[in-house]
Formats: C-alpha cells, structure tokens, sequence
C-alpha cells in the first residue's frame, strides 16, 4: 500500500496543501484589481492659512416688564443709543444689521388658568468690523450703553480674499491627486486616460472668541481682553476620475 492510500484521499489532498502553503511560491494577503473600463479615483487636498480681517460681533438688549408699551420704549430708546455710539467709533451704519426684534408674553403657570404677567421684548445685531483696534471698543460702547446680551466674536475672511485663497487651495488639491494618480498608474504599470469626472469639496471654519463681557453699568476701568485673530485655514479636497488605458 503506497503512502497516499495510507493517508485516503481527503487526508492527502490536506497533506499536499500543507506543503503547498510551506514551500510554495508566496501569495499577496491582498490583491487591488482595477477592472476594465472603470476609473481610477484619486483624492488630493490643498490646504492654505490666511489671516481674518473680519470681526463680527453679537449684541443685544433684552427687558422685561409689565407694561408692552413701556417695555418697547425702553428697548427702542436704549438701541438707538447703542447704535449711535457705534457709528461714533467709525462703524459704519450698513454694517451694523439687525438680527431679529420680537417680543413675547411672560406667563404665570402657579394658578390654574395662566395668565400674562408681563412681556419680554429683545433686539438683537450683528455688528462687522474690519479694525481689530475697534472691537473692544464696540464691546465697551455696547455694554454702557444698555447692552445686556453680547455674544462671541466670530473672525472671518471677506469673500474677495477667500475667494482668491480658494483658488490656490484648488490648484495644491488637483496637482496632488495629479501626483497620486501619475504614481498609482506607473506602481501599477497602467497609462492614465483623460479626466471624466471631478469634484470638490471646501473647509472653511471661523476663529471664535468667546468670553464674559462686562455686565451693563460695570467700571469702564475693567480691564479688556486682547484681541488676537490669529490664522484660520481654508482647504480644498478634489476627486479626479481617470480613464485607465
């Protein structure tokens, strides 16, 4: 009886593929195949650092009352101060928008049928500023001048600069997917065709400072946080789909 008897067919058939796996040519773990007639997608991202010259601050007043008229007055009268005085730093009157006005009723839930006790009435801005050296300014004029509610400040880049920043991002993306698509097809021994598809997509997050401000009526003497805008980064990824020859 010969060996492979001994062993049956199944135990054989085990036995050669043991030694097949041990001394026979090595195989890949993993095998990326590229089928005909599908593209070859490759990514590329440019990324550009730019300074802001854009501040943008949130304020508001906001009272309460029983009376709806005098509540309104106060508030009205209150915001054209607050924004008198901003247009005497030099604010311009177009940058400086109001956000939402409204008013709501205060109820009282104790008794069985709520009823109005009062009313809440609020205004709020958004104010823009392109000098750095007036936004603590704002914040100072704002809060002594009735403001009670003053958000973050929000640093952007104004859309003619963003605009051009983009552009360069764009054209650092697509010379690296170009690169990555040149070294993908000489690793894999394939020729590039034309472009058929492209894509992109943009990143672009605002620097805010968020901190307490001083409360209405607060020493004008405190003293004021420094305002640094930094840097923000503005990206680009692109997707480019080549023909495979």
């Amino acid at each position: 009886m010969n060996f492979r008897q001994k062993l049956g067919p199944i135990s054989f058939f085990f036995f050669l593929l043991f030694l097949f796996a041990k001394w026979g040519p090595s195989l890949p773990v993993s095998v990326l195949s590229q089928q005909k007639g599908e593209p070859l997608v490759v990514q590329g991202t440019g990324r550009i650092s730019v300074a802001p010259d854009i501040a943008r601050v949130d304020m508001g007043i906001q009272e309460n009352g029983s009376s709806l008229k005098t509540v309104q007055d106060s508030v009205n009268k209150k915001s054209k101060t607050l924004v008198d005085g901003l247009k005497k730093l030099g604010i311009d009157g177009k940058n400086i928008k109001t956000t939402s006005y409204s008013v709501y009723p205060n109820y009282d839930y104790t008794s069985r049928n709520s009823r109005i006790t009062g009313y809440q009435v609020s205004i709020n801005y958004e104010v823009t500023i392109d000098d750095f050296d007036k936004v603590n300014d704002a914040l100072t004029v704002a809060t002594q001048n009735g403001a009670n509610v003053v958000g973050g400040v929000n640093f952007e880049v104004n859309d003619k600069t963003k605009k051009e920043k983009l552009q360069e991002a764009r054209e650092e993306a697509v010379n690296e997917a170009k690169e990555k698509a040149g070294g993908l097809a000489k690793a894999a021994n394939m020729t590039l065709g034309r472009v058929v598809n492209i894509s992109e997509s943009q990143g672009f997050e605002p620097r805010p400072l968020t901190f307490l401000e001083k409360a209405a009526g607060a020493p004008a003497d405190v003293a004021q946080p420094e305002i640094t805008p930094g840097e923000t980064e503005l990206s680009v990824t692109v997707s480019l789909s080549y023909e495979i020859r």
